[in-house]
């Protein structure tokens, strides 16, 4: 459970030499012994562990995250964003790794980077939290819900980010992001998707209230405590912006809707697991609040596609080689989950 790291590729490795001197400049406690490794898992931004000494020689640990110099669409990939979120919610009861320095000059590593502390702890990649008890499950599910509303609690404006997303319009404009995204990355012809992105343009509800919303929020984006059962950080915040809340919601409860690992709870039960059904999990989160849920069909039909729209970017890039070929193994995926949006709205319609 704890991430571990693997020798970096030929693919992605750095310039150490230029890394090592930007980390004398910018980190006040660097002394060198510079020794990087990276992260295996995910499919966007290259994540690297950096172990290096201090100035009292005491082993440091620290994260590199770095736009790939294969990006290709100009609004993903955006760790100079990921940077800002983090800085500005260290004052703040939001759970996040200590961001320390950022970098935009590509002369260094290529393109852009940012380094923050590494923090210790768990990363549950599988939802149903293997190796838990149910009493651990129930607890960590709760922490979740917890952490995701005192996110959305933040008074943006007064940490800085009044403008981190553009005022109003929210929901339609990510219709409309993702539809540019998927169109971008597509190689086939897809007709689920076309006929998803149809009805999200003309069903698009009245605007909600105003947040700080992560995008991607959900247990493996979550590092938990070595040994107790909470949150200890979150992680990935690339799609971060301001906007409605129940997007992180809806994106929080793929798992009780896909049912392939390591993204669904692959067939098992979730609450003989321990781990809430997802009416008591939006309970939880609306008490919590003190809001209520509406519209939740275009929701969840809404991050179904914005998932698809991600998963044609990883497969485009692995056609293109700039990725493993095993990430076409995500090509049928895409249909898939816009089929089951489809299926999603028909029922709800009944």
């Amino acid at each position: 459970m704890i991430p571990q790291t693997v020798e970096v590729p030929p693919q992605n490795r750095l310039d150490e030499a230029a890394l090592d001197a930007f980390l004398a400049e910018h980190l006040p406690e660097y002394a060198g012994g510079l020794r990087v490794a990276q992260f295996p898992n995910g499919y966007s931004n290259p994540t690297y562990a950096l172990d290096a000494i201090d100035k009292d020689g005491r082993t440091r640990q620290y994260v590199l995250r770095k736009r790939p110099a294969s990006a290709t669409l100009p609004s993903a990939h955006r760790v100079d964003r990921e940077f800002r979120v983090l800085s500005a919610l260290q004052a703040t009861d939001v759970p996040v790794p200590r961001a320390r320095a950022f970098c935009d000059d590509p002369q260094v590593l290529g393109s852009m980077f940012f380094v923050m502390d590494r923090v210790q702890g768990r990363l549950f990649s599988d939802p149903t939290l293997p190796g838990c008890t149910p009493e651990q499950r129930k607890a960590i599910y709760a922490s979740m819900v917890d952490v995701l509303a005192r996110l959305h609690a933040v008074d943006y404006k007064d940490i800085g980010l009044a403008d981190y997303g553009k005022p109003g319009d929210y929901l339609q404009r990510q219709v409309e992001l993702w539809t540019r995204q998927f169109q971008a990355a597509q190689t086939e012809d897809l007709r689920p998707m076309q006929q998803l992105g149809d009805w999200l343009a003309a069903n698009v509800p009245a605007e909600g209230r105003t947040s700080i919303v992560h995008g991607d929020y959900r247990p493996n984006n979550l590092l938990v405590h070595p040994t107790e059962p909470h949150v200890l950080a979150v992680l990935d915040w690339e799609l971060s912006t301001l906007g409605d809340p129940l997007c992180d919601l809806a994106y929080t409860c793929f798992c009780y809707y896909i049912h392939e690992k390591p993204v669904g709870f692959g067939g098992a039960d979730p609450v003989a697991l321990g781990i809430p059904a997802e009416d008591e999990y939006i309970r939880l989160y609306c008490e919590r609040t003190g809001t209520s849920v509406r519209d939740w069909t275009f929701y969840l039909a809404l991050q179904l596609y914005k998932s698809s729209s991600i998963l044609q970017g990883v497969v485009k890039r692995a056609l293109q080689g700039a990725g493993p070929a095993a990430w076409l193994e995500k090509r049928p995926v895409v249909a898939q989950r816009a089929e089951l949006a489809l299926a999603l709205i028909e029922k709800s319609k009944q």
